[in-house]
C-alpha cells in the first residue's frame, strides 16, 4: 500500500505546500517520514494542528485506549493542537437507526475527558455543531471522481460487506466518506493526522483534494495544507473471543466497566495449552494480546512480562493482567464518575429563543467561546481559536 504525499522539502512545519509535487511513498516510507515528524513535533509542537476523532456509536472500550486515545493525549500533552471530531453525521453511514445518538456522544464525551483530553487545550466538537464543515462536502465532491472513491479500498470493503450483510449497496454518504473526512481535516487546516498504515489511502484523498482545491481556487498562495501522516504508535486489542475488539462484535471491554466486569473479561480471554508464557504475536496472538495490554499499564515490555510470568500458565498471566488494568483504569473510572455526576443531560445547538432550524447571520454570530467540561459535556463541542467551533 502506498500513500501519495509531497516531500518533505517542499513542506514548512505548518503543513503549507511551497511547490504543487507530489510523489508516491511507501506505508514504509511513511513510518520513516513519521520519525522525522516525531522528532519536529518535540521541538515545535505549536507548529501542528491534529484532527482525529471517533464515530459515537458506543462507550469507548479498552481498544480505542490502546489504540488511539493515548496517543492523542500525548500529542496534547505535548503541546500539539488537537482538535478531536465527534463524528455524529458518520453514524448514519452504515445504519438505518442511529439509536440514542445524544446519549452516545455523552457517554463519548465522558470517556475522552476521563481519560485525559483537556478542553482547556483541546478542541472537541460534533459534525452536526460546525454547518460549515459539512458545507464544504460540496466543493470538495467536485475536485474527486467516481473512479477514484471506486479506489478507495476501504470503499471497496465497505461495498462488499454491505452486499453480504444488508444484501444492498452502500449508501451515498458512506461512498463518499473519504471527501467527508477530508472536509473534516481540512475545515480546521489540519496539517498532521494519527493514522494506521490501512488508513493512508483515505489521507491521501484529503492531500487531493486539498492539492487540486489550492490549483483551481488559490494558486497565487495555497489555502489548504497537504496534511502529513503520522503513523500512530497503536495496538490491537483483541476481544474475549479472539477476534479484534469492536463495539458490533459485543467482545469489547468498555472502559466504563466495574472492576468485576473486568475481571470476568478477561477470565473469558482466549488463550492457549503451553504454560511457558512467552511473547510470539505471530504464534500465539491472544497469549501477545495479554501481555501487549499488561505491558501498558504496567510500564513494561511484553517480552518482559512474559519472563517475569514464566512457567506458570495462563491462567497467572490472567490474574497479572487483570491487576494492572484494574489499576490502571481506576483513576479514569473515578473522573468519569465523577463527571457522571454532574453531567447535565445533552443539549442541541441552538440560543435560547431560537427557533428550530433558525440559523445566526454569521458563523460565530452571538456566539461565545466555552471551556469547561460541562459546556462539553451539555452541548457535545467545544471551540477556542479562530475558525474553531464555537457554542452558544
Amino acid at each position: 500500500m502506498s500513500v501519495t504525499t509531497a516531500p518533505e522539502a517542499t513542506i514548512s512545519p505548518s503543513g503549507t505546500p511551497h511547490e504543487p509535487r507530489s510523489t508516491t511513498r511507501s506505508a514504509a516510507a511513511a513510518r520513516e517520514r513519521t520519525a522525522v515528524l516525531e522528532d519536529l513535533i518535540a521541538r515545535s509542537p505549536g507548529e501542528y494542528r491534529v484532527l482525529t476523532g471517533d464515530r459515537p456509536t458506543g462507550a469507548l472500550h479498552l481498544g480505542h485506549l490502546l489504540g488511539t486515545v493515548a496517543n492523542r493525549v500525548r500529542l496534547q500533552d505535548l503541546g500539539v493542537e488537537v482538535f478531536l471530531i465527534v463524528a455524529d453525521y458518520q453514524v448514519i453511514t452504515d445504519r438505518d437507526d442511529a439509536g440514542d445518538l445524544p446519549g452516545t456522544v455523552r457517554e463519548v464525551l465522558l470517556d475522552y475527558l476521563a481519560a485525559g483530553l483537556d478542553p482547556e487545550r483541546s478542541t472537541v466538537f460534533t459534525h452536526s455543531a460546525v454547518p460549515a464543515l459539512n458545507q464544504l462536502l460540496l466543493p470538495f465532491l467536485s475536485l474527486v471522481t467516481v473512479a477514484e472513491l471506486e479506489r478507495n479500498p476501504t470503499v471497496k470493503a465497505e461495498a462488499e460487506a454491505a452486499l453480504l450483510r444488508q444484501k444492498r449497496g452502500i449508501s451515498g454518504l458512506l461512498f463518499t466518506y473519504p471527501v467527508h473526512q477530508a472536509a473534516d481535516i481540512l475545515f480546521c487546516h489540519g496539517n498532521l493526522v494519527p493514522v494506521g498504515v490501512d488508513q493512508l489511502p483515505h489521507l491521501e484523498i484529503t492531500r487531493t483534494v486539498a492539492r487540486r482545491f489550492n490549483q483551481r481556487y488559490a494558486a497565487a498562495q495555497p489555502y489548504f495544507p497537504e496534511p502529513d501522516a503520522l503513523i500512530a504508535p497503536s495496538t490491537t486489542v483483541l476481544g474475549d473471543d479472539g477476534r479484534r475488539m469492536s463495539k458490533s462484535r459485543g467482545n469489547a471491554l468498555e472502559l466504563r466497566a466495574s472492576e468485576d466486569e473486568t475481571a470476568a473479561f478477561f477470565r473469558r480471554a482466549r488463550t492457549d495449552a503451553d504454560r511457558v508464557i512467552t511473547y510470539e504475536p505471530e504464534r500465539r496472538p491472544e497469549i501477545a494480546n495479554l501481555l501487549q495490554i499488561g505491558a501498558y499499564f504496567t510500564g513494561t515490555s511484553p517480552e518482559a512480562l512474559a519472563d517475569e510470568v514464566g512457567a506458570v500458565g495462563a491462567g497467572r498471566l490472567k490474574a497479572v493482567v487483570t491487576e494492572a488494568v484494574v489499576e490502571g483504569l481506576r483513576p479514569l473510572r473515578a473522573r468519569r464518575r465523577k463527571l457522571l455526576g454532574r453531567a447535565p443531560a445533552p443539549r442541541g445547538g441552538a440560543r435560547p429563543g431560537q427557533r428550530p432550524g433558525e440559523r445566526d447571520s454569521g458563523p460565530h454570530a452571538g456566539r461565545r467561546p466555552r471551556a469547561d467540561g460541562d459546556a462539553v459535556l451539555s452541548t457535545g463541542c467545544r471551540g477556542r481559536g479562530p475558525g474553531a467551533p464555537y457554542l452558544p
